[in-house]
């Protein structure tokens, strides 16, 4: 994301990296809560017991930490098993400094108010001390550490032995093999990394830019699991499967696998190399003089078994299976295995090429497809927690998002596992404004490289390409961020991505740039970061629904009600709807983002001035709701126009890694709200949606199939509930892959109609049965923008559409039943029945229902059917919410209605 101080680019620079210890603390416990035990209650880092067998990977189990400021001894002691590291906290396995301070205690829960900003940042100034002692029971095997993830650099010791410099180790994302074998010796084993303070301006590591406020310590730390290798004298190494998949009958595969073979003896050897993928087996033998590699390969040419017909394909979520193979490796010396390797992979095919719009266009398996997607924010510490990072991609496949987008902070090998399981596209890159762009970025922050910087890029390209490659979800590298890495640059990424076999399209930049190898991006970064109105996406120019937006949103999402008491503090939250225009902390820390002024001028000038908190929050809501659905609904709507087409859009952003009150569809405690429910219902299957610039009501297929004996009616309602207009379109058909059709237009003008009045869209299909509604509040005048005066992060508005008629819709009345049922896998669905049972004519509009505990708080993560519904008199729908049944802490679930013209009530939801 970005900072601008010029019409071009972005964000103000900070830090990251990942970590272990605290996460499902911090997402269970309030603000008031009991910190966990301190330091001096728990135990010191566990001994890690190795595995002894070939080709065996063991991760260090823990760290003990200390600031180098408090330890006097020399480094020979501190990495000498037995040294007593009293006072050392603990640290899990991948952990930065504050992370594992946080989880012991020392400091105030950092996601409340502005508890972050009073950890002391010159603790962090320091380097620090990293240990932990692991167990080796067989010293004829060979012995490697083997990691990445030093954040920003760091000496290490084994044993009292210095085995590497903090100038060879250095770069979040480079990767290390070490060769230990002569330090190690039969039991207990000492190995200690001295880490060096991070700066993400001076170093290639990690930054926030403008996400959220960064953490005191810029995460410094190991972020990455530190693994034991264990083998004999011949290494396997890089072992990967190169796919080539025949289109478009996708009839055949042919797969390549590949490996280095390395002798780490001081004696020539012959290996037998054999593997096996599923029932097919291959194996050759390579003769090796001492200290000798070589790379070895298995193709279709030599190996015809390697050629598959009628492969399993691997097809993001929606149009196939997921299917995945697994490499298995195995080298042996004289009859006795020395190493072996795993891998898996996925056949696909991924293509990107730029159209005659200048605009990149991702097909899969031959498949053209609109990336819709959001952009990703770990943990702003850095914890890795497979359950909340599983959540969180099940939340993008409810919202009907296809795509995740990286930008630094690309995650381990546990999330590509998992959006490979679950057909998620992912976009990893660099990111901008800091080191990484230090050379091409202007003005903003981010050093010049020096001469040290150059390998240290190459290194850590050629790191993550072997760790990213087979993962069939992986479908390009962007090279560049807000700008494109110059040329020098550009061909140490080209030449390790070459050298990896990497399989997917290269990208320059995520901007409207371009690179001597790479080319032009096919990509736009024009915006909006900042509130605009829904009208402004369907303008084929700046950041509308054109070609492929990198990352843009509206800007501010204020959470929940439930997640701002759990976020700000009483002055903080008066603050928040009576002043726009104060600081707010848990916004950004850019100079351009710090306020909330251009949202709060749109929600008093459209919807009216807020009379309280309460109110300040539903009229975000709904602010939020029609702007994250014009936008998705724009991009989905030109995906096939035959000029100028949509070909991507990443909302900005998916979520928070910390608790904030912008760019985010979902919050950190997983709370939903307007935002999410907005891009849920713009990305529903089988889709009606009314165009803010044409008036056209619109039919979107995002099913492979097609569908047919559509029946689409719109009707426009004034507050007083009247209606002004009718009409249905019957007998429509619409292509499948995001193909539309359009049922009808509006007519300009409606007699009769007030200036805020209501749309209702309703497709049924050909049995009666109704697969999509939508409605739309709208107003007789128009949001006006200055298109002449647009600046990098918004177009101003100087008209806002007149919906202040909504504050005088009549009180609705909504009843609500609700019964549970226990699953037998741990889970539970509550099944909700929301009735309008007025008497009037005024709709229930948005009414939101959230499941709760029996204390009243929200039982998270839950996945919803639909929710933010609107319903007329004698109207009723039923919702279904499904969650962990844990998750109510052995509570019984009840329902929380609430809406825009409904009063908040609760009722049981019985089992």
């Amino acid at each position: 994301m970005f900072l601008r101080p010029a019409p071009h680019h972005r964000r103000q620079a900070t830090a990251a990296a990942l970590a272990v210890l605290g996460l499902a603390l911090a997402l269970v416990l309030p603000a008031n809560a009991a910190p966990p035990s301190p330091a001096a209650a728990r135990p010191a880092a566990p001994v890690t017991a190795t595995a002894s067998g070939p080709g065996s990977a063991t991760a260090l189990t823990g760290y003990a930490i200390q600031s180098s400021a408090k330890v006097a001894d020399p480094p020979t002691a501190v990495s000498t098993p037995g040294y007593p590291a009293a006072g050392w906290f603990p640290a899990g396995p991948r952990s930065t400094v504050l992370a594992a301070l946080l989880a012991t205690g020392r400091y105030a829960d950092p996601f409340y108010s502005q508890n972050l900003k009073k950890i002391p940042t010159a603790d962090f100034a320091v380097p620090w001390w990293y240990r932990s002692d692991f167990t080796v029971s067989d010293t004829s095997a060979r012995t490697y550490l083997d990691f990445s993830g030093v954040v920003s650099a760091a000496d290490v010791y084994v044993n009292g032995v210095r085995i590497a410099t903090k100038d060879a180790v250095s770069g979040a994302y480079t990767r290390h093999e070490l060769d230990v074998t002569a330090q190690v010796t039969a039991g207990t084993n000492t190995v200690a990394f001295l880490v060096q303070p991070n700066d993400p301006r001076k170093n290639l590591t990690m930054g926030w830019i403008d996400w959220l406020q960064p953490p005191p310590d810029e995460n410094m730390g190991l972020v990455r699991d530190v693994l034991v290798r264990r083998g004999g004298p011949v290494a396997l190494r890089d072992a990967h499967v190169v796919t080539a998949l025949a289109l478009p009958s996708l009839g055949s595969a042919d797969l390549t696998v590949k490996a280095q073979v390395r002798n780490d003896s001081a004696d020539p050897v012959t290996t037998t190399v054999s593997g096996t993928i599923g029932a097919i087996t291959f194996s050759q033998n390579v003769s090796l003089a001492a200290h000798q590699t070589k790379a070895v390969a298995f193709a279709p040419s030599g190996y015809p078994q390697l050629r598959l017909n009628q492969p399993a394909v691997w097809w993001p979520a929606g149009l196939g299976a997921q299917a995945m193979y697994d490499l298995q490796l195995t080298a042996t010396v004289s009859g006795t295995a020395s190493d072996s390797a795993q891998e898996r992979f996925g056949i696909r095919d991924v293509k990107a090429p730029v159209d005659g719009n200048g605009a990149r266009q991702y097909s899969v398996n031959g498949r053209k497809l609109l990336i819709k997607g959001g952009g990703w924010s770990p943990d702003v510490f850095l914890r890795w927690d497979r359950t909340y990072t599983e959540d969180r991609l099940r939340y993008a496949l409810d919202l009907g998002l296809n795509t995740i987008r990286l930008e630094g902070h690309i995650e381990p090998d546990e999330f590509l596992d998992l959006a490979d399981r679950y057909g998620i596209l992912t976009m990893p890159g660099w990111e901008c404004c800091d080191k990484w762009e230090g050379n091409v970025n202007g003005g903003e922050p981010g050093d010049k490289w020096t001469a040290a910087d150059y390998p240290v890029a190459k290194a850590s390209m050629a790191g993550e390409a072997a760790r990213l490659r087979d993962h069939p979800s992986v479908i390009s590298f962007l090279i560049g961020s807000d700008f494109a890495p110059d040329a020098t640059i550009e061909k140490g990424y080209v030449d390790a991505l070459k050298a990896a076999d990497w399989p997917t399209p290269v990208v320059a930049a995520a901007s409207a740039n371009s690179a001597p190898l790479s080319g032009p991006s096919g990509m736009k970064m024009s915006g909006p970061y900042d509130w605009v109105p829904p009208n402004y996406w369907y303008a084929k120019r700046e950041g509308g629904a054109t070609g492929f937006n990198s990352e843009t949103s509206a800007g501010p999402d204020i959470p929940t009600m439930d997640t701002l008491r759990r976020t700000l503090s009483p002055a903080e939250l008066e603050t928040l709807w009576k002043d726009p225009t104060a600081p707010q902390y848990h916004r950004s820390p850019s100079s351009t983002f710090k306020d909330l002024k251009l949202f709060g001028n749109a929600l008093t000038g459209r919807y009216g001035k807020p009379t309280g908190l309460d109110d300040y929050v539903r009229k975000a809501q709904l602010a939020q709701y029609e702007a994250v659905r014009a936008q998705f609904e724009s991009y989905g709507r030109n995906a096939s126009d035959s000029s100028q087409p949509a070909t991507g859009v990443i909302y900005w952003m998916f979520n928070s890694g910390w608790t904030s009150l912008h760019w985010q569809l979902v919050d950190r405690y997983l709370d939903q709200g307007g935002a999410y429910f907005g891009a849920k219902k713009a990305n529903e299957p089988l889709h009606v949606q009314y165009s803010y610039d044409s008036r056209s009501v619109v039919l979107v297929n995002n099913r492979h199939a097609p569908a047919s004996g559509l029946t689409a009616r719109v009707s426009l309602y004034n507050t007083d509930g009247t209606m002004k207009y009718d009409r249905t379109s019957t007998g429509l058909t619409v292509g499948g892959d995001g193909a539309k059709t359009t049922a009808l237009t509006v007519p300009a003008t409606v007699s009769g109609l007030s200036t805020t009045y209501l749309a209702k869209l309703v497709l049924t299909d050909s049995s009666g049965a109704e697969v999509s509604r939508n409605v739309y509040w709208l107003s007789t005048r128009q949001d006006v923008l200055d298109w002449n005066n647009t600046d990098w992060y918004y177009t101003p508005t100087t008209a806002y559409a007149d919906l202040k008629g909504l504050s005088s819709l009549a009180p609705a009345t909504v009843t609500a039943t609700a019964r549970t049922t226990a699953g037998s896998d741990g889970t539970s669905t509550t099944a909700v029945t929301l009735s309008n049972t007025g008497t009037g004519k005024a709709p229930a509009l948005l009414t939101d229902v959230h499941l709760v505990d029996g204390a009243g708080a929200p039982v998270l993560p839950v996945t919803w059917s639909d929710n933010e519904v609107s319903l007329w008199p004698g109207e009723s729908v039923t919702l279904t919410a499904s969650y962990r049944t844990a998750d109510l802490h052995g509570s019984a679930p009840r329902v929380r209605v609430s809406g825009w013209n409904t009063a908040t009530a609760t009722v049981p939801a019985n089992r």
